[in-house]
């Protein structure tokens, strides 16, 4: 049991931290792309997607002589801490420890380009939102055309071309790893409030929560808090070292070309299946 009271000896928090984090390759994530034939409504169009990604902020305490990296667009003073999460909200992948000012898009680089850090196979993707770029490895909704899912509700709003209906489509998949945020922050009270310990054994405590989650995850046949959310490094450590993964996140024309596919592709098979109830 790892006791966050203020009263703890700060080597006891972190001895315990660390003898957590260790058990990360027992609560590590397999991954399951989309498949072709995949039936589910939500994924069906997004074939090899993994999941999604998105970076959250997380209240922290730091030096006043720090406060200004760590104090993010919100004004709050936090570390941008980006996860990674499969189709079924358990993580697979956690980067905490930039501050609050970096930018989603500058911190995905940085998972990427470490030694051992996030991997995404060359045929495989995330959904991500507009912070990042749309490149090979990360599929992002267009521009400048309404997306999220309040946006179109129960408002009776339809879409009216390819580009609103893509966007609705990838805000109904993407929301996933919105979904992960509220229970991990909701089940983790220490995540809701700043923290009294140092900026590292934060960033541990974070990690921690992250693969508790996990394993709560895979071990309960129903999470508790499913209702309230109706719609580390756990990496994948046993990756061929033959395998070839995306090592860059610079856009394309081929990249968006196939968005293009994808979308028409949606919106004329939902278009035809409207028109045929209609009849």
């Amino acid at each position: 049991m790892i006791s966050l009271d203020p009263g703890t000896p700060l080597a006891n928090i972190f001895t315990r931290l660390v003898a957590l984090l260790k058990l990360y390759p027992m609560i590590l994530v397999t991954l399951e792309p989309v498949e072709e034939y995949s039936t589910d409504s939500r994924w069906k169009w997004f074939k090899g997607c993994l999941g999604a990604l998105d970076g959250s902020y997380i209240n922290v305490r730091v030096r006043d002589t720090e406060k200004a990296r760590y104090r993010n667009r919100k004004g709050e003073v936090s570390i941008n801490l980006l996860g990674v999460v499969d189709r079924f909200c358990k993580f697979v992948y956690i980067l905490p420890g930039w501050e609050g000012s970096a930018a989603d898009a500058r911190v995905l680089r940085d998972a990427i380009n470490r030694p051992h850090g996030f991997k995404v196979l060359n045929g495989k993707y995330y959904l991500c939102d507009n912070g990042y770029t749309n490149c090979e490895g990360f599929l992002t909704p267009y521009r400048g055309v309404r997306y999220h899912l309040k946006d179109w509700g129960d408002s009776g709003v339809t879409p009216q071309n390819h580009k609103e209906y893509f966007n609705m489509c990838h805000s109904k998949a993407r929301n996933v790893i919105e979904r992960t945020w509220g229970m991990l922050k909701m089940r983790w009270a220490v995540l809701r409030s700043h923290a009294f310990y140092p900026i590292q054994t934060q960033n541990h405590i974070v990690m921690a929560c992250c693969l508790l989650h996990n394993f709560i995850r895979m071990e309960m046949p129903i999470d508790p808090l499913d209702h309230l959310f109706p719609d580390l490094y756990v990496n994948n450590a046993d990756a061929d070292d033959n395998m070839e993964f995306i090592d860059t996140v610079e856009s394309s024309t081929e990249w968006s070309n196939w968005r293009d596919s994808v979308a028409n592709a949606m919106f004329n098979e939902w278009r035809g299946s409207t028109n045929r109830r209609g009849r």
